[in-house]
């Protein structure tokens, strides 16, 4: 069945995990130890050795006439043949519960397990890393930039001024017919594929099922425990297969205590973050991944409600496609869409954003930028790539760039997952701002050798880079400029403007304000309409106040970026009215 027969039982809840490796250790007739009262000799203890204490759940811990004690959580022949071919045969065997042991190696290795959850991509690929906000050459470029123009307003301001608008009206025109392009291309994706798959995951037998890793990463969030473990158990899939990391940083001792006093089956662990900067959830995760057991991992948010026969179709995808596609990205929609009038422009926007445009993304083999949540990965994969940026505030969008460039591919799997909208304006504009900051981060990540993007993703593939993560960025930066010029212009009073706009450049202008938004107005019908959700449709034509606050958070973003590149500023979850009526495991 490829799972630990411990793992398995306790899935069950069939017996107290003290009583179990009471029992284990009464089978075995070896003695049973407490790691929290008796902590490990830490001069037998190595760091080079942290992974393999994790995901063997043994560890030495004393010494004694010259023979190593092991305290293992998984007695057995398969321990005793690792043991000894680490230690020789000297070595004599006590029980520990695995909690037991996680603890005891979260608290030796704290440090250096720390260390590396921070530093491992800034120090074995620096290049990628955005710990070095932007790079000499780049701030030389941009220097240069804004000297060029300061210089072309003092000497030739209506020349510069013309260049200026021309050039970003038709960046502007370039975005929305790419957008328009990838929406075409993900809207004619095939339902034989995924019929495929449906077929595939549900003929998947419990025994050919993999060990699967889960990440959830969570912050002050007590509240809504109860409704994440009761949405991990509705998942179609083996619990005892599942590892499953409740992720909390070591200060929140209330969401601790709650997880604690839940009585959850034994595949949930605690993984407890030791406090270190920059305070993030890839930090977090990249601690956690040092404890995976799983063949592959998945993340999830504190407030996800994956569809229950999710998992099974990311193992059916992950078995028909090549070793090449590392990671399969599901799609993210949200469960109080109705709650109020930014709820529905929000689902509006991600219906859009997951339901056509990453789907055309990976028909067109143009890089994806995952998202946040339900990114399943082949953690063999994920490791060597150095997993997640922790000084990237959108660790999801970079990594997802960083695996063409390191020749691996995203997939897009035709599964949801549901979310809790942010349905309150500061809310939402904290989340949002997030987003863009860490957007430009990884735009300034990637375009720090521009030519070896070209040369890994390919023309079409650093264009579309260029477009979907630059032209995200600028859009909420430039859109206030363009309407101040536009509403300028249109008054009889401003004739001067005139001189801005020449007659190609009108005509550019007046296609972006017109012929562009009212694009993006109809693209945002198509998704609800896809999905049966014919209610939101004219929400669409009320777009501009959505993205007069996708403006504010831009500059937001830009403010941050300048005086805080790596703070991560919290969402909170929890708060739709919607939660409450919500079942775990039914679709909303």
């Amino acid at each position: 069945w490829s799972v630990r027969l411990g793992d398995a039982i306790l899935s069950r809840n069939w017996f107290d995990p003290g009583a179990y490796y009471q029992g284990i250790a009464w089978y075995f007739e070896l003695p049973l130890v407490d790691l929290i009262a008796h902590p490990p000799d830490r001069r037998l203890l190595r760091h080079e050795d942290a992974d393999f204490y994790a995901r063997s759940l043994m560890l030495p811990i004393a010494a004694r006439d010259g023979r190593i004690v092991v305290a293992t959580a998984v007695p057995g022949p398969e321990t005793v043949l690792a043991a000894r071919k680490r230690w020789g045969n000297a070595v004599d065997f006590v029980v520990a519960s695995k909690f037991d042991v996680i603890w005891a190696i979260q608290t030796a290795f704290a440090g250096e397990l720390s260390h590396r959850a921070v530093y491992s991509l800034a120090e074995r690929d620096p290049v990628m890393s955005a710990r070095t906000v932007i790079t000499t050459p780049q701030a030389v470029f941009f220097y240069g930039l804004l000297s060029a123009f300061a210089l072309g307003l003092a000497f030739a301001p209506l020349p510069t001024l013309i260049v200026l608008n021309l050039t970003l009206s038709t960046f502007y025109l370039g975005n929305f017919l790419f957008k328009g392009l990838l929406v075409a291309a993900g809207g004619g994706r095939s339902t034989q594929w995924n019929a495929e798959i449906e077929i595939a995951a549900r003929a998947l037998r419990e025994d050919e099922l993999p060990v699967f890793t889960v990440l959830v990463p969570m912050f002050r969030e007590a509240a809504v425990l109860p409704r994440l473990a009761a949405s991990l158990r509705a998942l179609d899939y083996p619990l005892g297969k599942l590892d499953i990391k409740i992720v909390l940083e070591a200060e929140d001792t209330e969401t601790i205590e709650a997880a604690r006093k839940l009585g959850l089956e034994g595949v949930f662990e605690i993984i407890r973050v030791p406090p270190s900067q920059p305070q993030t959830k890839p930090k977090a995760c990249n601690f956690a991944l040092r404890f995976a057991r799983g063949e592959y991992l998945v993340i999830y948010d504190a407030e996800d409600q994956p569809e229950p026969d999710q998992l099974r179709k990311v193992v059916a995808t992950f078995r028909r496609l090549p070793a090449e596609v590392a990671c399969l990205q599901c799609r993210l929609n949200y469960y109080n869409a109705e709650e109020n009038w930014l709820s529905r422009m929000f689902t509006l926007d991600y219906s859009l954003w997951f339901d056509l445009i990453l789907p055309g993304l990976e028909k067109l083999n143009i890089p994806i930028p995952l998202g946040g949540t339900s990114n399943h990965f082949r953690i063999d994969v994920l490791r060597e790539l150095h997993a997640w940026d922790p000084f990237n505030v959108t660790e999801d969008a970079d990594l997802g760039i960083r695996m063409y460039e390191k020749g691996y591919r995203v997939g897009i799997v035709d599964s949801t997952t549901f979310e809790e909208a942010s349905c309150h304006v500061g809310n939402w504009v904290r989340q949002r701002s997030r987003w863009i900051k860490g957007y430009m981060q990884t735009l300034l990540v990637h375009t720090r050798r521009p030519l070896h993007l070209i040369r890994t993703t390919g023309l079409l593939g650093f264009l579309g880079f260029v477009f979907f993560i630059g032209g995200t960025v600028m859009a909420g930066l430039f859109n206030p400029m363009f309407w101040l010029f536009y509403g300028l212009w249109l008054l009889p009073a401003t004739g001067g403007l005139d001189a801005l706009f020449p007659q190609v450049l009108l005509f550019i202008s007046l296609a972006n304000l017109l012929l562009g938004n009212g694009a993006f107005m109809f693209l945002s019908m198509i998704a609800p309409l896809r999905r049966g959700w014919l209610g939101l449709i004219p929400y669409a034509l009320s777009a501009f106040g959505y993205w007069v606050l996708i403006s504010v958070a831009s500059y937001k973003a830009l403010w941050q970026l300048i005086t805080a590149p790596f703070y991560w500023e919290k969402t909170q979850h929890g708060v739709s009215r919607r939660l409450g009526s919500l079942q775990p495991g039914t679709r909303p």
